[in-house]
């Protein structure tokens, strides 16, 4: 059975994370959560108020950790899958979620973004030169960490698919899983 790995930390978008966490598992994956330590993460909920100028954010449900990011053999996984919210601005700065990351990039492995979760591997210079879909207000950012930013709910580049945030979960959802299933079918062998 295939296997993906979520690579999230506290502050993780609840919607962002969730979708994606059983979408995998409902396409036949199996789906392994990593943090920085064992102790469930703590996910939280960005609405939209008309009354302010940002989302709010509010505390979500408690995410059970199945490996420590210091203990994840990349050689297990067929897929990576960074959700948004705040978490990718923190989780980004630790040395053993860039050699995860870097090691899916390198190795042409299918990678799934969702909001803010284009912000990992653009600090490493992997999203030079590629498309990518993020959080609207990250858009700079990831221009100029040398991305081409799509406003589309399902960007697709090569192995790396992408979306601005979890109103886009359907379309999202469905070429997340189709580039998924193509990395591991017959003929992509």
């Amino acid at each position: 059975m295939p296997r993906a790995l979520l690579l999230t930390g506290d502050a993780a978008e609840e919607l962002d994370t969730m979708y994606p966490y059983y979408r995998v598992q409902e396409g036949g994956w199996d789906v392994d959560v990593s943090s920085r330590t064992m102790r469930d993460v703590q996910l939280v909920i960005h609405e939209f108020d008309p009354n302010s100028d940002a989302y709010v954010e509010k505390n979500g449900r408690k995410l059970p950790v199945d490996v420590p990011w210091a203990q994840v053999d990349v050689e297990r996984y067929d897929a990576l899958i960074i959700p948004g919210g705040r978490a990718p601005e923190w989780i980004r700065v630790d040395a053993d979620v860039r050699r995860i990351t870097e090691h899916f990039f390198a190795r042409n492995l299918p990678i799934a973004l969702v909001c803010h979760g284009a912000q990992v591997p653009a600090v490493y210079g992997l999203l030079k030169g590629r498309k990518t879909a993020c959080f609207p207000p990250i858009t700079g950012d990831m221009e100029n960490a040398g991305a081409t930013v799509i406003d589309a709910p399902d960007v697709v580049d090569g192995n790396l698919v992408s979306c601005r945030g979890w109103p886009d979960m359907p379309q999202f959802g469905r070429a997340m899983m189709e580039l998924f299933a193509k990395s591991v079918s017959p003929a992509s062998a």
